[in-house]
């Protein structure tokens, strides 16, 4: 699966917020790029009906770096695919806007191997491009400029068995980057790799997020990884999801890792969101099947 760009959409933190919202909270202090209001979404299976989200509230402003987190299988993902228009709701109403007022783009960056194993660095990163139509050298241009952004510029000939599991991600960011869409979707960018790459790709995201203000909604498991990276984490409960709270991350920006990690008020935040995480990692692990 590609992170090609599709037509469709956020909020950002406000000195005023509390320390932690109500689930639903919708209050913000600018229009949001995206406003979902009861969204639910359930499977038909042979097995019967599956729930996957239920009763989901949530708005993001525009600029605004919105981490997801929650146990396995309650959701996250299906939730992010609902907003790249890749799945439709069961129930609910998605509101989605631009900046400009048009119908705004995304693109989604996924976990694992998602850039295509034929083309060079160049190439994928252009492919989104080519999709919409864009000309040869216009292609080459904003693909060299992405190239460099995320510092690949030796490698824009390279295949991708010639890179690294790192590099290869940085390519998929780049491409998803390259077609400048108004809302970047990233399920577990980071998930499949060890924990030294996270860390430069982090740091990565972080650098390139300044450099664009993109905004952005990111899943992941990670309580580490969502203080480094968020504005705000909502915290999604076991199946069927839905927003059990959301709460801002005080970090200053620009940041950098081990200046968050650091920082006094990191563990006491790392405390809070695994207080709220840990009935419902228990709750998935049961109805999983899992003893331990």
């Amino acid at each position: 699966m590609s992170d090609i760009a599709v037509n469709m959409p956020a909020r950002s933190p406000s000195a005023a917020m509390p320390d932690t919202w109500p689930a639903g909270d919708l209050v913000g202090h600018r229009a949001p790029a995206i406003r979902a209001t009861g969204i639910d979404r359930r499977f038909e299976t042979a097995a019967g009906t599956i729930e996957a989200i239920r009763d989901v509230n949530l708005a993001v402003e525009t600029g605004e770096f919105c981490v997801i987190v929650g146990p396995s299988g309650c959701g996250k993902t299906t939730f992010l695919r609902i907003l790249a228009g890749l799945e439709q709701p069961t129930a609910g109403e998605l509101e989605l806007r631009s900046p400009a007022g048009r119908s705004p783009t995304n693109a989604m960056v996924f976990q694992g191997r998602s850039v295509f194993p034929w083309l060079t660095v160049r190439a994928n990163i252009a492919y989104g491009l080519k999709l919409k139509g864009v000309g040869r050298r216009q292609r080459r241009e904003i693909a060299d400029r992405m190239i460099e952004l995320v510092g690949l510029t030796r490698f824009a000939r390279a295949f991708p068995h010639q890179l690294s599991e790192g590099m290869r991600q940085r390519v998929a960011i780049a491409r998803a980057l390259a077609v400048d869409p108004d809302l970047l979707l990233m399920d577990e960018p980071f998930g499949a790799l060890d924990e030294q790459t996270r860390f430069l790709l982090q740091e990565e995201l972080l650098r390139i997020w300044e450099a664009t203000r993109k905004t952005v909604v990111f899943v992941t498991h990670s309580i580490d990884e969502a203080l480094t990276l968020a504005d705000r984490i909502v915290v999604f409960s076991a199946q069927p999801g839905t927003v059990k709270a959301t709460l801002p991350v005080p970090f200053r920006r620009p940041r950098e890792l081990t200046a968050v990690r650091s920082d006094p008020a990191f563990a006491g935040l790392f405390a809070q969101i695994w207080e709220l995480l840990r009935e419902e990692v228990s709750t998935a692990r049961m109805a999983s099947g899992a003893t331990r």
